[in-house]
């Protein structure tokens, strides 16, 4: 089944089998689901934190009871799958990167993209600056002391200019894009092996299919499938 379809099939018999980036692409971008996050907590009333969608999907999938979808209307225009996937991402632990992390994993499955690794990059060593004028493209030099030269058979004092350089792009900014997509990476694990784990989907089989781990380390043969190499 394509992910663009407006709902997966009802039949569990023909329930289709999908990736975990392939169903919360089809969740946030084609069924337009909304992560359902927990009230805040009010100190002035005593109130504590509060029991969010996820927690009650969880606590039924944990009592083997038949998830309902929780929050969903017959009415809604959004797939009850599609809320309980939503409910699932809500649920990231903090350890996980918690509510921030699962708004960034709403957000890159409504976009259908995925967080950017910075291929390719390498670091270069350029000019800080440069000043173009009738002559060309040249880099700028600054000042940095003087120095007494014998030229010609005589002293002479010379300005000593350096030019700043700096490497482009950083390799602390490749490394925090990595990492990244490291953190954005076990959190889909998460989510997957919640869905999963939970039975809590009546149109989907969440397969083991993961985004590549590290795309930018070098090949070697086999291909990862979640925590596991074939």
């Amino acid at each position: 089944m394509s992910i663009h379809s407006r709902f997966p099939s009802s039949s569990a018999r023909t329930k289709s089998k999908l990736g975990v980036q392939q169903v919360l692409e089809w969740a946030f971008r084609t069924e337009k689901a909304r992560l359902e996050l927990p009230e805040p907590a009010d100190p002035e009333r005593g109130e504590g934190p509060g029991f969010g969608l996820e927690y009650v999907l969880m606590q039924r999938a944990a009592l083997g009871c038949r998830i309902d979808g929780g929050r969903y209307k017959p009415d809604s225009s959004t797939h009850e799958d599609a809320e309980v996937i939503a409910a699932c991402v809500a649920g990231l632990p903090t350890s996980l990167g918690g509510l921030r992390m699962a708004i960034r994993v709403a957000e890159l499955a409504r976009a259908g993209m995925t967080p950017d690794w910075m291929p390719g990059a390498v670091p270069r060593c350029v000019p800080v600056e440069m000043k173009r004028n009738q002559h060309g493209e040249r880099a700028i030099t600054v000042a940095v002391g003087s120095a007494r030269v014998l030229s010609r058979g005589k002293w002479r004092t010379v300005e000593l200019r350096v030019c700043p350089v700096t490497f482009s792009p950083h390799p602390d900014q490749i490394a925090a894009a990595r990492r990244h997509y490291d953190q954005w990476w076990l959190a889909m694990d998460w989510v997957r092996n919640g869905l999963r784990d939970g039975s809590m989907l009546r149109s989907i089989d969440v397969t083991e299919m993961m985004p590549k781990r590290q795309p930018w380390a070098r090949p070697t043969g086999s291909e990862q499938i979640g925590n596991k190499t074939v």
